[in-house]
């Protein structure tokens, strides 16, 4: 009966990409796995009656168990795993648990009177719950293989379980490249792209591992070219956004054949990528995931981004700043200073959000976000990353934001939307962060809403650009952020939301100042700052609700008239909200004041 409903569901049609095995498994790690599982209790072996692996979801294992007659179909206890389905099914599942998410399918009785019972045990969880749909329906009958994958990847702890697992598999990647393959800090973001291009095609898929480890590298700059026009970039483009792959392609140690990789580097680069990452691209269609994939191991070149030259915007604020900017299917958002494409990556996951058909979500990915980047490594990532999540791409400029042909290229897109994070000065020589803010308001439509995380020195000092932004575009909003927002590096921010086209004079209104100084992020090693109490959702909820309703908040947030020569942040017009004070905030301060003055071995009279 089970064969029947197997067969009838295509399970056997590929058998070079879903393995059907009845009472036993070739595959090395399952087999280790079932070394003890026999059910009698005494040691040794054991098996279901089958074990259905796939290689396009190669961390999820089916197992079914059957028995001839309905009433062995469950104990009371589930505690009789030789007697029983249900109860035989998870003993093995629990022996798969710790590298694998298990699928356990019970089934009882014969064609005409049987009982089935559909489990899902995600990967380190002992205890089964119902398998369900997408949708949240109960799965009681055998369905393709593709639907048991996707029922499984919807549950939100296997979410949960796969995105720590791609997390640390990011680092082990970055350390792989680093120790192994001996590449420098830009080269490795450009492998980790440019091989996920290379995976879109299917010839490239099936045959990269066939290739001698001298040969792979010109196959692998070849099929990148081969997407990348079929991106349908204009030839310029094209070219620009290849050029930074070829110095990939040439590295001497990737076609080196070694005693531990004989196939050579570049081949262990390309397994480890197609088995780890692409299926979310490929099967569980969980295009954020691989941002975050993306951005963490972006976070490991020279462990802040420095290596590329760049200071990384953290994912939560990415989103933050879409849902600040309020960003619609019917917007247009620009990001002059692009990076590796992380605001527009949120704004496109918001954006798809208020769509209802396909249309508008195709209309968002090909012509409601741009983006400029003036390094090629950068722009060849940033192209990247919207290529693997679908379109988008053809409206990433390289070059200068400044450049006229560009300024020009961005108006003729009509955006009402602008988001960016700029370079942040590191002398007097380099262009002021405000000068980007400034050139991007002036790109956008009038009435359009622009936002800027920039130093907290911007707002406070008083500076030419200050006065300069004001009598174009009005000061709507300023927010404080937490000091180690962008840790390791040592920089504190703040957001400033402008309302672009009516002088702040004219506007004559207010400013809201927001002080979100915490965000419950934590410091955790080897992963940075993490959302370690799960409240994050909750803070930032409650942030834009009160800049939404410009709601004012004793220690929050206040409404204050300001101009180009006053400060742009809450601490200044804040009211203190004493009511919150205890006799433990005096003692930390006072303790802290006293082991400052005698680190720097004086005193409050020495001051004097």
């Amino acid at each position: 009966m089970v064969d029947d409903l197997l067969r009838k569901n295509g399970f056997y049609n590929d058998p070079d990409t879903v393995i059907v095995e009845k009472q036993q498994s070739l595959i090395v790690a399952i087999r280790a796995a079932l070394t003890k599982a026999g059910k009698r209790g005494k040691g040794g072996r054991g098996y279901p009656e089958y074990i259905i692996t796939t290689l396009a979801a190669p961390d999820i294992v089916i197992l079914i168990e059957c028995k001839a007659e309905v009433k062995f179909h469950e104990s009371t206890n589930r505690d009789k795993a030789a007697d029983y389905a249900v109860d035989g099914v998870l003993h093995y599942a629990r022996y798969l648990s710790p590298n694998y998410t298990t699928i356990a399918i019970a089934v009882s009785g014969t064609k005409k009177s049987n009982r089935w019972t559909f489990m899902l045990i995600p990967k380190g969880e002992l205890e089964p719950r119902d398998l369900c749909s997408p949708t949240g329906a109960k799965v009681k009958t055998i369905v393709p293989m593709t639907d048991l994958v996707a029922a499984a990847s919807f549950d939100p702890v296997v979410q949960a379980q796969r995105t720590k697992d791609l997390i640390q598999f990011s680092m082990e990647m970055h350390e792989f490249m680093r120790d192994e393959a001996e590449m420098s800090e830009q080269e490795k973001p450009l492998a980790v792209a440019g091989t996920l291009i290379a995976l879109e095609d299917n010839v490239f898929r099936q045959t990269y591992d066939k290739y001698p480890a001298e040969d792979l590298p010109a196959f692998w700059m070849q099929t990148i070219k081969k997407e990348i026009t079929k991106a349908k970039l204009p030839v310029a483009k094209v070219d620009n956004m290849t050029q930074p792959f070829t110095n990939i392609e040439v590295q001497p140690e990737l076609r080196k054949p070694t005693k531990g990789y004989p196939k050579g580097l570049l081949n262990e680069i390309v397994k480890l990528l197609a088995e780890r990452v692409l299926p979310f691209l490929t099967i569980y269609h969980d295009f954020d995931v691989v941002g975050q994939f993306y951005g963490e191991f972006l976070k490991y070149t020279g462990g802040d981004g420095k290596g590329l030259g760049i200071v990384l915007t953290p994912k939560h604020i990415t989103e933050l700043f879409a849902l600040i900017a309020n960003v619609t299917k019917d917007d247009i958002v620009v990001d002059p200073c692009a990076g590796t494409g992380g605001f527009l990556i949120s704004s496109m996951m918001q954006m798809a959000k208020t769509a209802t058909t396909q249309a508008q979500i195709d209309s968002i990915k090909k012509h409601r976000l741009i983006g400029v980047e003036q390094r090629s490594s950068m722009y060849a990532l940033a192209a990247s990353n919207m290529i693997l999540r679908g379109d988008g791409k053809a409206n990433m400029y390289q070059g200068s934001c400044f450049d006229t042909a560009i300024t020009q290229a961005l108006k003729r897109h009509k955006p009402n939307i602008g988001l960016v994070n700029p370079p942040y000065a590191k002398s007097k020589e380099d262009l002021s962060e405000l000068r980007f803010v400034k050139h991007m308001l002036d790109i956008l439509q009038k009435g359009g809403i622009g936002v800027a995380i920039v130093p907290i020195s911007c707002a406070t000092s008083p500076s030419p650009e200050k006065r300069s932004i004001l009598e174009k575009h009005t000061l709507e909003a300023v927010m404080s952020m937490p000091p180690e927002v962008f840790y390791p590096v040592g920089v504190v921010t703040c957001i400033m939301v402008f309302s672009a086209g009516t002088p702040h004079e004219v506007s004559d209104r207010k400013s809201w100042f927001g002080y979100w100084r915490e965000d419950n992020f934590l410091k955790v090693k080897n992963l940075g700052r993490v959302d370690r109490g799960g409240t994050w959702p909750i803070i930032r909820d409650r942030w834009i609700e009160s800049w939404r309703d410009r709601e004012v908040y004793p220690g929050e947030s206040v409404m204050a008239k300001v101009g180009a020569d006053d400060e742009w942040v809450a601490e200044a017009y804040m009211a203190t909200d004493y009511s919150t004070l205890t006799q433990q905030d005096f003692e930390k301060v006072l303790l802290d004041y006293a082991l400052f003055t005698l680190g720097h071995g004086e005193s409050v009279e020495d001051e004097e």
